[in-house]
């Protein structure tokens, strides 16, 4: 069955340095390998960096700059990027403004918002 989930209907995780809107995932749709958000960190936001244990992750710019800080490197963020991000990679993510840093996020399996902020499991 078709479900559509509107921006006044997705629920508000508010996570370190961002707020992080749930659109798509077992929770909103009943989606079973996937989750599909919306995250946008103000100008100036740099929180800690995490690891997804279990997930594959992708990110789409829709609006803003700044950068994707991995032990691998650091990828430029900008309109129109893509950036896939594997099982177990920290990632920290950095807004430098002057806007606010849009994008869309996908998850695989599904994750649950917030599960993998514990710094103490999130050490690089």
């Amino acid at each position: 069955m078709v479900k559509a989930v509107r921006r006044d209907e997705a629920q508000v995780f508010n996570l370190p340095g961002r707020d992080w809107l749930l659109y798509v995932g077992p929770e909103t749709t009943g989606a079973a390998n996937l989750t599909v958000g919306w995250a946008t960190f103000p100008a100036g936001s740099a929180p800690p960096g995490h690891v997804h244990p279990t997930q594959e992750e992708t990110i789409y710019i829709i609006s803003g700059y700044g950068q994707l800080v991995t032990p691998d490197g650091t990828v430029e963020l900008e309109p129109g990027t893509a950036v896939y991000i594997p099982i177990g990679l920290h990632h920290a993510t950095v807004s430098r403004g002057p806007g606010p840093l849009e994008m869309v996020t996908s998850f695989s399996p599904p994750v649950v918002p917030g599960s993998y902020e514990d710094p103490a499991r999130n050490e690089p």
